[in-house]
């Protein structure tokens, strides 16, 4: 009876069993979906079985919900992803498409594996073959994408809810850093290396033309075809400076400062100069101090900026 006073262990084993529930919900109202389209269109040869098709319908539906329920199994424990909206909304979305990616052909191979067994006495055209499947899987896919459509839309004040709670942490983990810990911090040197990146840094290119600022002044780097934008502050005002150089280069050149990160493939940004993280409909853009320019976050990218974050508040 320790658990019962324990004020942690209720909340989760509440959470956990309104997890499962919306989970059950929902691969019901699912399945309920997809037998409801079976019922009006009637493929697979069911007109054929005249009352009885109801009775199939039912053993599909089945079939469907047990298929559902055995995908989110295989994410929980095979994948290694639980279903969990504090992950954020894009965890979610990437989970979702894992589901329906696994879950439609299993769906489509048990409706298969059914017509074969016990639809195919009154239609020949049932027995299991690769034709059959195909179809089958055809029709389930497009059930699939009406339902992640529906469950979209329903959602989508949620995953804006969770985008903003997220976007709000990333930002107050961002001032706690930029309060505690000066940008121009390098990144801690392996134990064999006792030489600490300068906090004078030289950018150069492939000609003459070179840029020397201190890395705590430097605002973002931008991709300007051949050449690379730099943007930094000297003697409190903003300046940029062109260099034919890559991106590549400049990654390379910076990946000892922790705090100056890839957002984007045009762009590298120092976190220590971020004014502010927005999100917008699934779009993050950074807004950068001095300059007030909004740099944008590529999902590829997004990640990276998230860990830097985090690292940092570390």
């Amino acid at each position: 009876m320790v658990w019962l006073f324990n004020g942690n262990i209720l909340p989760l084993r509440f959470e956990m069993k309104q997890g499962r529930l919306e989970t059950i919900t929902t691969r019901i109202i699912s399945t309920t979906f997809i037998v409801v389209a079976l019922a009006v269109f009637k493929p697979f040869g069911l007109d054929a079985w005249q009352w009885q098709a109801y009775v199939h319908l039912v053993a599909l539906g089945v079939i469907g919900f047990s298929i559902c329920m055995l995908t989110d199994i295989i994410l929980k424990y095979v994948v290694k992803m639980p279903r969990s909206f504090k992950k954020g909304a894009e965890y979610i979305i990437r989970r979702n498409l894992w589901f329906q990616f696994i879950n439609t052909p299993l769906v489509a191979l048990g409706i298969c594996l059914y017509r074969h067994f016990v639809l195919s006495d009154r239609v020949e055209g049932n027995q299991l073959s690769v034709v059959n499947f195909l179809e089958t899987l055809a029709i389930i896919a497009f059930c699939s994408f009406a339902i992640g459509l529906y469950w979209r839309f329903k959602f989508r004040s949620k995953y804006l809810a969770m985008e903003l709670e997220e976007t709000r942490l990333l930002n107050e983990q961002l001032k706690e850093i930029q309060s505690e810990k000066p940008s121009e911090e390098p990144l801690q040197q392996a134990p064999e290396s006792t030489v600490a990146p300068s906090q004078e840094l030289t950018l150069t290119g492939t000609t003459n033309e070179s840029v020397t600022l201190q890395i705590s002044h430097l605002l973002y780097i931008e991709a300007v075809g051949n050449y690379v934008k730099v943007s930094h502050l000297r003697d409190g005002q903003v300046r940029t400076d062109m260099l034919r150089a890559t991106m590549k280069q400049m990654d390379e050149t910076l990946h000892d400062y922790p705090m100056v990160v890839r957002c984007h493939r045009a762009f590298l940004v120092n976190l220590g100069q971020v004014e502010q993280i927005t999100s917008h409909s699934g779009s993050t853009q950074l807004l950068i101090k001095h300059c007030h320019e909004s740099l944008p976050v590529s999902r590829s990218n997004m990640a990276q900026v998230k860990s830097a974050i985090r690292q940092g508040e570390n």
